[in-house]
Formats: structure tokens, sequence, C-alpha cells
């Protein structure tokens, strides 16, 4: 099918119409609407998992002509790859989980809430398809509109500051990459690239100083919606304010916004730049990753706890990818989907003892895995998973940001940033053992509830997740390998090609390790071809 992509994108916008005919007292109609609209869009995501094809290749392709005004030329030119298909998986995947978690949570404009998160929903999806360098920067833009309104409209106490706080970080690198796009489009015009197609401008050839300018812009804006150390300073203040759904879909989805920006534009159109500044990311990757794991560790507020671990695992995240060889990146890949999967389940079981309690302060709780069992097995293997247990998802991703990493220039770096995994097991089973064992001294704790089934439905797809990637995660790597491999072969500058290892010694022919070739009788292997 031509257009899944587009479908897949623009069905949450078909929903947002539905619920406009809804009146806004129809609170269970308008839950349901939402929730059956985020389902059906995952359904319909699923054929571009099964009908894609294991290639380097951009897939599910549309390129059509959108705006031309004077020397501007936009076209709506989306198609994804190995990099791209998970994340566009994960965010349908994780939609109707986020929808379920407001059932109870969300009583006032609940229909406007409900157009705000399928609104999100297609902003997100069409950042990662986006082909075409203008197209990415207008969903880039409508993703920052809906989650300023759930946090500002459906927030905590501190709501309004919050909100602000994370539009205006976001807003500033925003307009800072829209200038280098701008100035990027100049440049191509002037090599005889007539439109802001991304494909075109990757052989676009840039002089050092104007790719370090063009790479520092990009930087920015993706740096602050990772986010890294020193500009993640709105991240904690947003999680803590954002009703649990706006939590769970930052947490899950809207942070790799940045570290995708990375992959995907910033380092293989200036990749001489990029390899310039990777000391510098490892630096504040590896800065990240300690000081947000010694902040987490004094953290009152279980919900803050977990905001300052995000930052952590995305540090691990950049790590990986400024490895610039096949395992950093594939970890870092790797452990996106995973922060999503982990992160995204402990925001959820945040909000689930906040609905009963209404407090998240750690000295609150105590004891409730006597009173609680289901949540308190639930939890337990959530956390496992975020520390990195082996058996889990975790672990893999790590494991390959960190061979990645030791075998990459930024070696020392990544011997800093191991302790991190340690940090990250203290202060989490140390927050989970506070919360859930001890006495039940607090009267308000004995009167608890364990989960029920909608809670429990909402989570049994994210264990099965946890163990399905931690347990067999070659289906995951194997369709974003060859992507990974294409972008190694960018972002290689000649500075890192002299420094290559020797090729191993060729085998004799005839050895079980060779290959057969056409003079012994068997076909050369055909090119791929690309169906869609």
């Amino acid at each position: 099918m031509s257009n899944l992509l587009s479908l897949t994108t623009f069905l949450p916008i078909l929903g947002v119409l539905l619920l406009l005919f809804i009146p806004k007292d129809s609170k269970a109609v308008l839950r349901g609407v939402a929730f059956v609209v985020t389902v059906v869009t995952f359904l319909v995501s699923l054929p571009i998992l099964t009908g894609f094809r294991t290639n380097a290749e951009f897939q599910f392709v549309e390129n059509v002509p959108w705006i031309a005004a004077g020397p501007f030329f936009m076209r709506y030119n989306i198609g994804i790859d190995g990099i791209s298909l998970w994340l566009v998986i994960l965010t349908t995947f994780i939609m109707p989980l986020a929808v379920l978690s407001t059932w109870t949570a969300v009583e006032e404009k609940v229909k406007e809430y409900m157009i705000c998160l399928l609104l999100l929903e297609t902003g997100m999806l069409g950042a990662f398809i986006s082909l075409d360098l203008f197209l990415f920067y207008i969903f880039w833009e409508v993703m920052l509109i809906p989650m300023y309104f759930i946090i500002g409209i459906w927030g905590g106490k501190n709501k309004i500051y919050a909100a602000v706080k994370f539009f205006i970080f976001t807003m500033v690198g925003s307009l800072l990459m829209l200038v280098a796009l701008i100035f990027l489009y100049f440049k191509g015009i002037n090599a005889g690239i007539t439109d802001f197609s991304l494909l075109h401008f990757f052989d676009l050839k840039l002089d050092l100083a104007t790719q370090t300018w063009l790479f520092l812009a990009f930087a920015l804006a993706f740096a602050i919606k990772v986010p890294m150390f020193p500009l993640h300073t709105w991240l904690p203040d947003a999680h803590t304010e954002a009703p649990t759904a706006g939590s769970v879909i930052l947490a899950a989805i809207l942070l790799k916004m940045g570290t995708y920006g990375y992959v995907r534009f910033a380092m293989p159109l200036f990749p001489e730049a990029a390899y310039k500044f990777a000391p510098l990311i490892a630096t504040l990757a590896v800065i990240g990753i300690i000081y947000a794991a010694l902040v987490a560790m004094v953290q009152e507020d279980v919900k803050k706890l977990v905001a300052y671990s995000s930052v952590a695992h995305l540090g691990f995240v950049m790590l990986g990818v400024f490895a610039f060889n096949e395992q950093g990146i594939t970890g870092g890949l790797l452990q996106m989907l995973n922060h999503g999967v982990s992160t995204g389940a402990l925001f959820l079981i945040v909000g689930f003892i906040y609905e009963r309690r209404h407090t998240r302060l750690i000295t609150d709780f105590g004891g409730l895995s006597k009173q609680m069992p289901v949540f308190a097995t639930i939890f337990m293997i959530v956390t496992l998973s975020s520390i990195g247990l082996p058996g889990t998802n975790g672990f893999v991703g790590e494991f390959l940001v960190l061979l990645g990493g030791f075998e990459s220039e930024l070696r020392w770096w990544t011997v800093v940033a191991a302790s991190g995994v340690i940090l990250s097991a203290v202060y989490m089973l140390w927050m989970f053992q506070r919360v859930m064992f001890g006495e039940l001294d607090n009267p308000k704790n004995q009167k608890l509830t364990d989960l029920n089934a909608r809670e429990i439905a909402i989570m049994v797809p994210l264990i099965a997740l946890i163990f399905i990637m931690g347990v067999y995660p070659n289906p995951f790597i194997e369709k974003m390998d060859p992507a990974v491999k294409k972008l190694v072969s960018q972002v290689r500058p000649a500075a890192m090609t002299a420094r290559q290892m020797p090729s191993a010694p060729a085998l004799p022919a005839g050895h079980p390790m060779v290959a057969p070739t056409a003079e012994h009788g068997s076909a050369a292997p055909a090119a791929v071809v690309n169906p869609h």
C-alpha cells in the first residue's frame, strides 16, 4: 500500500474530527473514541513492520510537490528506514496505553485532552517519517503545541511554570535550527539542489567552518530535546507537573526526537563537524549520566527521581551514537526503544500509585508490597529492566553502547560512564525498597487496593516487551542493521578512515568461511529491490 505511512500518521487527525462532534459531557465516549483511534492506528502501522524489507533504503516512500513560493520549493516527502521504523512502531504502540491510563486520571476538559493527545501523535509520527527538511521542521513544531497545553492545563500545582519553561527551551533551539535550515537550503541552491530533500543534502559538500556552525545550530536544538546536560533543567519540571499520559509520552517518545535528530540529520549532514565535536558531546553525556544519577539518589519525589533517570539513560544513548561505529549506534538506537518501554512503564506505575494516594513523596509510602502484591511484582520487573538486569531489555542496549564506546576513541569516557550503571542500580533499588518494603505504618497505605483489570492490561504489553527485547533482541537489531551500516559509512570522515585497523588476511579459496562465487557454479546474489 503506497500511502500506508500517510494513513498511519493522519489517522489521529480523523479521530480529532470525530471528537469534535461528541458532546463534552460524554466523557466515557470521548475516552473510548480516542482509545479506539489509537488502537486502529497501531494496527494500521503493523503492515509497515511486516512489509519492511531488511535493507538500507528508505521504504514506503511518498514524494509529491507541496509548496512552491519563490525560491523555496517544499515536497511532501516521507519514508522510513531501519532507524525510524522502530520509533514509528514504538509511537503507535505507546499511544493506546497512554490514552487508557487517562480513564480515571483526567476528569476536567476530557474532550480537549483527548484532542491534544491525538494531535501529538500525528506530530510525533510526522517527525519520524519526514525526508524533507522543511516538512520535518513543521512536524517538529506541531509537537510543541499539544504538549504545552497538556502540561499547562492538566498538570500539577506548578504547571504554568513547567509548561512555559518547556516551551521556551524547545522554541529557542527550534528557531536556531530554522535559521540553519534556510542557510543550508541556499547553499543547496548554489550546488544545484532545488528543494529541501534530505537525501539531496547528504551529497552536499561543505567546508568545515560552514559545517561547524550548521552542526552547532542543529545540535543545540536536539540537545535541548534529549535533553543533555546542562540543558536538561526543563525536563524534571515538565515530568513532575505533567499528567500521567503526558509524562509517559514525553519519556517514551518525545525525548527520542533529540537523539533521532542527531542520527538522522546532524551527523550525516555534517559528518566532519560531528566528529570534531564528539569529545565535547561525549563529555556532556558522561557528566549527564553521573550528575543525573547523583541527583536522582537524593530525590524525595518518586516522579522526579524517574525524570532524572531519563537524563542518565539518554546520556548513554548519546555516548553510543557518537562512538561512530556499528556497535555503539546500534546500542544507542536499541536503548532509545528500551528507555521508551521501561521509563514509560515507570511513569505509568507512578501514576497508578498517585491516583490512590495523591502523593509522590517516598516518605509517605512503605510496605506497599503487602497491600499490593501484583503492583509490587510489576514494579519490581520494571525497576530491574530500568537498571539493565541481564534478561531484560535494558541490558542489551547498555552493553552494546559500552562495547561500541570502548572500541572507539571515546574509551575513557566509556569507562567513566560505566559507573552510571552502578549508580542507577543504587537509586532505583533504594527507591523500590523504601516504597515497597517495611511496615505499613501509615493508615492511608493500609487501605490501598491492588491494580485493577484496566491497569494490569496496560502493563502486560510493556512487561512482555521487556522480556522479549531482553531475551531475543535480534529481530529488532536485524531490521536496523543495514541502515546503521549505511549511517556509519556516511559519518566516517577521512580522519577516522585513515585510522581504521588493517583488514584481516584473506582466506584461501575453498575455505568454508568463503562464500561461493559465480565461477564455482553459484550465481552472485541479486540486488535487493525495494518493492515500495
